[in-house]
């Protein structure tokens, strides 16, 4: 059954696309390699590469077979895999019929292909049992590495392979350590991408994404190097402090989110009002509450409620405020902050934050930085602290942690984030193009 999906708009191929396309065909110097391994910068090709890869190679090599599709979330392997991998079956005029409830997954003649999540240590859980002829792992450096290590070992149908992109982490990450560093050891083809390696882009598209990134981030995703992180988690930030803050706020603030971060014995309450001009082109903080509990005293739940009702009745007074994201591990205390919200008749919705994952919310708000989108009123010193003074744990080299020992605020950085992640994607893409062409 053809999908409804029209066909993909393919585009001459790079030199290294073609490595990529044809690694395990005969003739290839990789064809013995057990693994495909691409990694470096973003939106260098190497994923429509690889996708179109794959599926030439399953399909020409096996029938009656079972594999495996792999990404950090469904929701990312849809946007990321399924969609471009529709699109070329349909410009390819090939067949399939895509199952969307319970098992889901992707059937090609007599091939299935499942659809799998990696985003925690049990997600590994789904693989045992099945036996694949092979595998596509989108992102593979976001996965846990027993789903790796899972899922290569499903892979046992003799002649399956394996194929992994990513874009690179931390030098210690066991992708680099045990696959990269390791690869004619262990057979893997691994093929390093750059921009320059994806002849669609203009070299005004690659200057713009040059703009995106600053520091490890800039490493990492422009230059392809699995960087270490070091030091400050926003030099810019703290370099340039004054150039982030504003006395008065924007005129076009169109809405604002309220963030909510609870804070134990040890850590503080933090309220964020973050704030959107038209067309995300600004992001600003334009409103805290902080309570240091060891230093103010541990407030109680009543209390915690009352000082939330004060927030969210001053930031109503000025800004269109619909809902609040509060950290989802609290959840006794969210159903009060909801109750005390009836009850005041305050008109905003109280909601779970999503809690993505750390490295993506300080990659988010770096490239807003970089972008020069970012800013603060000046009264929020609370909030320009932690972001002057957050700093990278030492002690965690692979993991990108902040340090959370009680000497930096991570609680500010937190409610903060909590305003922006549901929709940070749209903020940096949508926003970055609406600012270029003002």
């Amino acid at each position: 059954m053809a999908a409804p999906h029209s066909a993909f708009a393919f585009q001459p191929f790079s030199a290294q696309q073609k490595r990529l396309l044809y690694w395990w065909r005969e003739g290839s110097p990789y064809r013995d390699c057990d693994i495909l391994l691409a990694d470096g910068s973003i939106r260098s090709g190497k994923t429509i590469a690889c996708i179109c890869s794959f599926l030439i190679w399953s399909m020409e090599r096996f029938s009656g077979q079972n594999f495996i599709l792999a990404g950090k979330t469904v929701g990312a392997l849809k946007k990321n895999v399924i969609g471009p991998m529709q699109q070329i079956l349909a410009a390819w005029g090939i067949p399939y019929h895509y199952v969307r409830s319970g098992e889901q997954r992707i059937e090609i003649g007599t091939n299935t292909y499942y659809l799998y999540d990696a985003h925690n240590e049990s997600s590994q859980d789904k693989l045992q049992g099945l036996t694949a002829a092979g595998a596509l792992a989108d992102e593979a450096a976001l996965f846990p590495r027993n789903f790796i290590e899972q899922m290569l070992g499903r892979c046992s149908v003799d002649g399956a392979k394996v194929f992994l992109n990513c874009n690179p982490e931390s030098p210690g990450h066991f992708i680099k350590t045990e696959l990269i560093d390791r690869a004619r050891e262990k057979h893997i083809c691994h093929l390093h991408f750059t921009m320059a390696d994806n002849l669609t882009l203009s070299q005004a598209t690659r200057e713009k994404y040059e703009r995106m990134f600053t520091g490890v981030f800039y490493k990492r995703f422009i230059e392809g190097l699995w960087a270490a992180t070091d030091g400050l988690v926003y030099p810019q930030f703290a370099d340039e402090t004054e150039r982030f803050l504003l006395d008065e706020a924007p005129e076009d603030i169109q809405y604002a989110v309220i963030g909510v971060d609870f804070g134990g014995s040890k850590s503080a309450h933090s309220f964020t009002l973050t704030g959107f001009t038209r067309g995300f082109r600004q992001v600003v903080v334009l409103d805290e509450y902080y309570h240091n509990n060891t230093k103010q005293g541990r407030l109680s739940p009543a209390q915690v409620e009352a000082a939330f009702v004060d927030f969210v009745r001053r930031a109503k007074a000025r800004w269109r405020v619909y809902e609040a994201r509060c950290d989802s591990a609290e959840q006794t205390l969210i159903e009060g902050l909801t109750v005390a919200a009836v009850r005041a008749r305050l008109g905003v919705e109280i909601k779970n934050a999503l809690k993505r994952p750390i490295n993506d919310r300080i990659a988010f708000y770096n490239s807003l930085i970089a972008q020069d989108r970012f800013r603060m009123l000046r009264h929020c010193t609370a909030h320009i602290r932690a972001f002057a003074q957050a700093v990278y744990d030492p002690d965690e080299p692979v993991r990108d942690i902040r340090l959370d020992d009680g000497t930096t605020d991570i609680d500010s950085l937190d409610s903060t984030e909590y305003t922006t992640e549901r929709i940070q994607d749209d903020i940096l893409y949508l926003g970055r193009e609406t600012a270029c062409r003002a």
